[in-house]
């Protein structure tokens, strides 16, 4: 055995080094040809990057980009080429930064990004600014002192996710009698949409008179949304709602709920209005969530970066719509 290791090793070794070989040759090669497309076409690159396409509503922001992208190739003015990318999960943080830097290397002039991480993101789009790259933030907020101590001014294009949570949570509180118990699942803590959207609810359930018996974090993971909710069951039996900061989180407490026998008692609220919430909804089984336009927040990002490098935006912030959706909304 002794004497193969060192053998063993270099195999390893050498492994590795034709494999970084490889993966920077064909880096350099998607960089030549996006920016040959771009200085044939004239178009400004756009790169949008979101965080998990494991999750529908991410999916739907790509799709929505997508058309966007294609309906503007119809007009000189206003046609870009698009480069869309998702990561492998929500908390991704360091193949997001990966993401970034590979956007800046293959020629982008902009960046509109749902960032994964609402600080530790910050630095990479520094060196992408840095690179005269415009970026614009959808769908999570950036830390503002985080963007102070980079000295950057990043434009938010998104919605108001403490207002839309309130309306969510005011809605649950309706249905609940003073003194019930709820618990509230949030994303991950770090990020400032997960932030917002738990002081959203929590401030309609302290106007209400609700109980708060636990805030626990499923970092936007339906899996572990459903093994927090059945631990909750058996600690609080008596527990009334469970209020849900994403979509995915409100599908796994409503499998565990289930599961338990106690979705007749047990209200669920979510927040992104993704189809099979929705579906859940129209049945009765999830009260509500809340509908942040997936298929346009990207559009509305586009949009202002492209303002920007044709220099008609000030690096300002943008408020998008939240809507409440409920039963009797659904068509």
């Amino acid at each position: 055995m002794r004497i193969l290791e060192p053998m063993f090793n270099i195999r390893i070794q050498k492994m590795i080094h034709f494999s970084v070989i490889g993966l920077l040759v064909l880096l350099a090669g998607c960089s030549d040809r996006v920016e040959n497309s771009h200085n044939q076409s004239g178009q400004p690159v756009v790169a949008l990057v979101m965080k998990s396409l494991a999750n529908e509503f991410f999916v739907n922001m790509a799709e929505g980009a997508k058309n966007h992208q294609a309906n503007s190739l119809s007009d000189e003015k206003t046609a870009y080429q698009l480069l869309v990318n998702g990561i492998k999960n929500e908390s991704d943080l360091a193949q997001q930064v990966s993401l970034i830097d590979q956007m800046v290397a293959a020629g982008a002039d902009a960046i509109v990004i749902a960032p994964a991480d609402s600080k530790a993101i910050v630095p990479a789009l520094a060196r992408a600014i840095n690179a005269g790259v415009v970026v614009v933030n959808i769908d999570n907020k950036l830390d503002a002192e985080v963007l102070q101590q980079y000295q950057l001014d990043i434009p938010f294009v998104g919605p108001d996710n403490k207002a839309g949570s309130y309306k969510v949570g005011k809605y649950l509180a309706n249905h609940l009698d003073a003194g019930a118990q709820a618990a509230i699942l949030e994303g991950i803590p770090s990020a400032f949409n997960s932030q917002q959207r738990r002081a959203g609810f929590e401030d309609a359930l302290r106007e209400a008179e609700i109980k708060v018996v636990s805030i626990q974090s499923a970092a936007w993971d339906q899996t572990k949304a459903a093994d927090i909710t059945s631990a909750l069951l058996i600690k609080y039996p008596d527990l009334d709602a469970i209020l849900c900061a994403n979509d995915n989180m409100a599908l796994g407490a409503a499998s565990a709920i289930e599961q338990a026998g106690k979705s007749e008692k047990i209200r669920i609220v979510g927040f992104d209005n993704i189809s099979a919430v929705r579906q859940l909804v129209g049945q009765g089984k999830i009260l509500a969530t809340a509908d942040q336009q997936a298929h346009l927040l990207a559009v509305y990002g586009i949009e202002y970066a492209i303002e920007a490098l044709q220099g008609n935006s000030t690096l300002i912030d943008r408020t998008t719509p939240v809507e409440l959706v409920i039963k009797e909304s659904i068509d």
